[in-house]
């Protein structure tokens, strides 16, 4: 049996991929070579979701440390490159889902707003990379999420209208850009919701388990 979307864009951090304690690492390098003081996990997943600019902003904000943002990325950039593959995980279920859906026909791509050049080291590292079929990174076009123009860019690329993809993530960022680009959305609980209520989301699904995306009902 087909599986009921051609195309199936995921979400990164957060979706597919438990990426918060190396992130956070990463920016607690960052902090240190300012000699500002130091921020938990529980505190970097609040501010993850709009891309590495605005986790870095919410940061010195927080510190109260106002620095030139691009003076500060550079650095932010070489620990998060260092830091990429210390603790990675899969959220449960995301491997047998993936095989699953190409198992189906599905067509999978990736729509994160990570930087391009750390997704597919990423995605090889926890041997994933093989099921996407394009991946579109936070710099791959002038636009990212929130904005429709990534989602909107890959149903052009493979030919399907949004009505026919699926987005699956887990944050606002996600559903603002499903929403704006008319393409279906499913939501998972345990990402970086960030106080998003998935039932006010525009979400058609919401999953506690990436598994439950193998059983979603179009007529639902």
């Amino acid at each position: 049996m087909s599986y009921p979307f051609p195309l199936v864009i995921f979400d990164l951090d957060g979706t597919l991929v438990d990426s918060l304690s190396d992130i956070a690492e990463a920016l607690n390098l960052t902090l240190a070579d300012l000699s500002l003081p130091q921020v938990d996990e529980a505190t970097v997943r609040g501010w993850i979701g709009e891309g590495v600019r605005s986790l870095v902003a919410s940061a010195l904000q927080a510190a109260h440390a106002p620095r030139p943002l691009d003076e500060v990325m550079p650095g932010f950039m070489r620990h998060y490159g260092e830091c990429l593959l210390h603790h990675p995980r899969l959220f449960p279920g995301v491997a047998p889902t993936l095989e699953g859906l190409r198992a189906r026909g599905a067509t999978l791509a990736i729509c994160t707003n990570k930087p391009s050049r750390f997704v597919v080291p990423l995605l090889e590292h926890l041997g994933i990379a093989g099921h996407f079929a394009a991946v579109l990174g936070g710099d791959s076009l002038p636009e990212r999420k929130p904005d429709p123009t990534p989602l909107l860019h890959l149903c052009a690329q493979f030919g399907q209208a949004p009505a026919q993809a699926l987005m699956v993530g887990d944050s606002a960022v996600d559903a603002a850009a499903a929403n704006a680009a008319q393409v279906p959305l499913a939501l998972v609980r345990y990402g970086y919701l960030r106080g998003l209520d998935p039932a006010h989301s525009g979400a058609r699904w919401v999953m506690d388990d990436m598994r439950e995306l193998l059983d979603i009902d179009t007529a639902a």
